[in-house]
């Protein structure tokens, strides 16, 4: 495998910088996002590469069940971190978690115990990897989900009070909501579906294929996983969209929007 160099990683977080600074008479608050994504991203891959290696010499399934649970908590804080609206109730944040951790892990040991079957089960090789491939993915389809909730229940308030009015339950009146917030948080990865192999080589494939893996094991790897991905979104968006609607009412259905402030980025 031909290594990059870190002259190669500078000439990249260059040209990064550029296009942030490019951005900044059209869009200020942009370039601001770039440039704090961009240290994120060099400190979080930077640490997680220490933690691999030493969790790859040291196969403990404590040690692996721990790093799991952290990505899974801070995926559930970055389904939140970016919405329109805020829970007045902090604890309403835990649907996001909840979600990821139900349609993710599902998936994983699914993978892990009927398709790989590494011994032992919890080998950090392929349980981290996989498991963060799950949650990047679901976490869009969720975070996409809840934000089509929360900003159309504001939109669509009298219609949904109509609703009410006239004897529809709070599940009845949020049906169009729920089907419309499922539709848009599955678009990314009925996309990434449609385009792998045609538009694009997912990173999955492409990573393995160049380590050396024969292009034809790497593509079923690929396979596998969109589909466990779409499988996962869909479930995580599900469990979203069921549980924001219901806590937007109250033990007598009625439509409380006062449960969400504006919030602040």
């Amino acid at each position: 495998m031909i290594e990059l160099s870190y002259a190669d990683l500078a000439l990249c977080i260059l040209l990064l910088s550029v296009l942030a600074l490019f951005q900044r008479n059209l869009a200020p608050g942009l370039t601001r996002q770039l440039f704090i994504s961009m240290v994120r991203m060099l400190l979080q891959l930077s640490i997680i590469g220490l933690v691999l290696t030493w969790l790859f010499s040291h196969v403990q399934l404590s040690w692996v069940l721990g790093i799991s649970l952290l990505m899974i908590l801070a995926a559930g804080r970055e389904a939140n971190a970016r919405q329109t609206y805020a829970w007045v109730t902090r604890w309403n944040i835990w649907i996001s978690t909840v979600a990821l951790f139900i349609s993710t892990t599902s998936m994983l040991f699914l993978m892990l115990l009927a398709f790989i079957q590494a011994t032992p089960w919890y080998h950090p090789q392929y349980f981290i990897p996989l498991l963060g491939m799950l949650l990047g993915n679901s976490l869009n389809g969720v975070s996409l989900a809840r934000e089509y909730m929360t900003v159309t229940a504001h939109d669509a308030q009298d219609r949904i009070e109509g609703q009410l009015m006239q004897g529809a339950t709070w599940l009845q009146a949020t049906a169009f909501l729920r089907r419309q917030a499922q539709h848009n948080a599955m678009i990314p990865a009925i996309n990434s579906m449609a385009a792998a192999g045609i538009i694009s080589l997912p990173g999955m494939m492409t990573g393995q294929i160049l380590a050396g893996t024969d292009p034809s094991q790497a593509i079923r790897y690929q396979i596998a996983i969109l589909i466990l991905i779409t499988i996962a979104t869909g479930l995580g968006s599900f469990i979203t969209t069921f549980f924001t609607a219901r806590q937007l009412f109250d033990k007598r259905q009625r439509l409380r929007l006062d449960q969400l402030k504006p919030a602040r980025h």
